[in-house]
């Protein structure tokens, strides 16, 4: 099965998930949003498969320093844009694995999804 873990390397959850990543002995490709960015396609398949409210981290600085007028009346395009652009903005990690997607760091969903 092969596992790519998109995300940006200085945040602490990524931190997190690929030290148990590790410690599993789990391999997997790290796809770096800062310096590979994130083709819109990729997230259109996201959002068809979990939705965009997942995968649009609304708590973060991000978020907050938007203009009001990008954060209001968000539908899947919208959010695919702004993700696009920002694509700090984006739940971290997010895990491609077995055509499956995991969002977010959780140790027991990981368990049961990738060990």
């Amino acid at each position: 099965m092969t596992v790519t873990v998109y995300g940006i390397p200085n945040c602490d959850t990524m931190k997190k998930a690929r030290k148990w990543l590790d410690e599993q002995g789990i391999a997997y490709n790290f796809h770096d949003y800062k310096k590979q960015g994130i083709e819109p396609d990729r997230l259109y398949h996201w959002i068809d498969q979990i939705g965009w409210e997942p995968l649009l981290n609304k708590r973060g600085t991000t978020f907050r320093k938007l203009p009001e007028e990008q954060k209001t009346d968000i539908d899947a395009e919208k959010a695919a844009a702004i993700m696009a652009e920002h694509t700090s903005i984006i739940k971290r990690p997010v895990v491609e694995h077995g055509g499956q997607l995991l969002v977010g760091f959780d140790e027991a969903r990981w368990q049961a999804a990738l060990a």
